[in-house]
């Protein structure tokens, strides 16, 4: 609070006399003190309904599993659903900054409502941490993005796991059928990339709607070229419709998914045509079938028990876990930022983007995270390992 009211006076003193000095700053402090508030104010921007539908609830339901205290201090979480649609996200992020006055955002959990949020977050210094799986809100650390955290391993690790998988197994081409947005450039940028450095050619790329009712076009035409295995690049249960189209006519090859499909809906939905279906995925989707020495075992374990627990068994989701480790991102960070500053105030702010740059080894649910002013992230190679859809479940498959 003191430094807010000294960079008030400051900015005072070069506009007005001096006499109105100690009215201004008393204002100020005024100001400061009515704005602040006791209780840590989290806003959260999910997509509880729309096409993303099926990894807002699961993100949801991670978090009504939160302590009702963070760092010590009583927490407020304010949730708010924008319906899969960027354009409501970016009002609910503007509605939780400027009228509940929020000290952190968490969430958008699609792309395009995350880049959108990023105006509104820089704008009101208001840090963000995002549920999304594409590091183009994050990356590079420069202007606006410098409010953006992100939880989920980025598509560029997930790429690198997958290509590495694909060349120890053969794979020489691939076809490419991915979502017609940014979720979709990135996957494919971060793919194209990786599977060059492996010598894996992309022999065709076809793209499609979240909400397309038929692929038979793309599919057509990519099983034209032959391609050893098709990546699917896509998330949650829209991602069903061009695998199933692929098996009813007759791809015999490897389909890969992206780690956006693993929610039990996919599964359900997918039935007999998703079985075999490899993906990259991180340690809360695979949990019990981990090798005994990953180092975020023991956390994912205990995260999948108390998750089955309350909502039934095989219902975890790397959006759930990726959710479930916000929270000891936001108790590790608050409990430093408390030391300078008051939560309700630009400063608090400031100081809890400053400390989320500061996270050294902590285990979450899905890896172990080391930030800096650089990464935003902090997953290494240990939050990325390959998984298959093996008997109707998500199954460890290699590192």
């Amino acid at each position: 609070m003191t430094s807010n009211k000294n960079r008030r006076q400051s900015q005072h003193n070069r506009f007005s006399p001096f006499r109105r000095l100690k009215t201004i700053g008393a204002l100020g402090a005024l100001l400061v003190a009515a704005t602040a508030h006791a209780d840590i104010k989290v806003g959260i921007d999910l997509s509880s309904t729309g096409p993303a539908a099926t990894i807002g609830i699961t993100s949801k339901n991670a978090m009504l599993m939160w302590p009702q205290t963070i760092a010590g201090q009583k927490a407020d979480y304010i949730v708010l659903d924008d319906g899969s649609d960027p354009g409501n996200a970016v009002r609910n992020i503007r509605k939780l900054i400027n009228e509940d006055h929020v000290d952190v955002i968490v969430g958008p959990n699609i792309t395009p409502a995350a880049l959108a949020a990023l105006d509104p977050i820089a704008e009101n210094q208001t840090p963000m941490i995002t549920l999304i799986g594409s590091a183009s809100v994050v990356e590079p650390q420069e202007g606006k993005k410098i409010w953006a955290f992100k939880m989920a391993q980025t598509d560029s690790a997930m790429a690198d796991v997958m290509t590495r998988y694909m060349s120890n197994h053969n794979v020489k081409t691939v076809g490419f059928i991915g979502f017609a947005d940014s979720y979709g450039d990135s996957w494919l940028n971060e793919f194209t990339k990786f599977a060059a450095l492996r010598h894996i050619q992309v022999v065709g790329t076809e793209r499609f709607n979240r909400t397309d009712a038929s692929v038979t076009g793309q599919v057509l035409k990519l099983m034209s070229v032959h391609p050893d295995a098709i990546l699917i690049a896509g998330a949650g249960t829209p991602t069903v419709l061009p695998q199933r189209t692929l098996v009813e006519r007759g791809y015999k090859g490897a389909i890969y998914q992206t780690h956006g499909i693993a929610t039990p809906e996919f599964i359900k939905l997918g039935g007999k045509d998703v079985e075999g279906t490899l993906f990259p995925t991180q340690p809360v989707v695979v949990a019990r079938t981990l090798p005994a020495d990953h180092p975020a075992k023991k956390a994912a374990l205990a995260f999948v028990s108390d998750y089955e627990a309350k909502y039934g068994p095989n219902t975890v989701t790397q959006f759930a876990g990726d959710a479930a480790g916000v929270y000891p991102r936001l108790q590790d960070a608050v409990a430093r930022a408390l030391k300078t500053a008051q939560p309700g105030t630009v400063a608090f702010r400031v100081a809890l983007r400053d400390e989320l740059e500061h996270a050294h080894e902590l285990i979450v649910p899905n890896g172990v995270v080391n930030t800096s002013a650089k990464d935003h992230v902090g997953l290494d190679q240990r939050a990325s390992v390959m998984g298959i859809i093996k008997g109707g479940k998500f199954t460890y498959l290699s590192q």
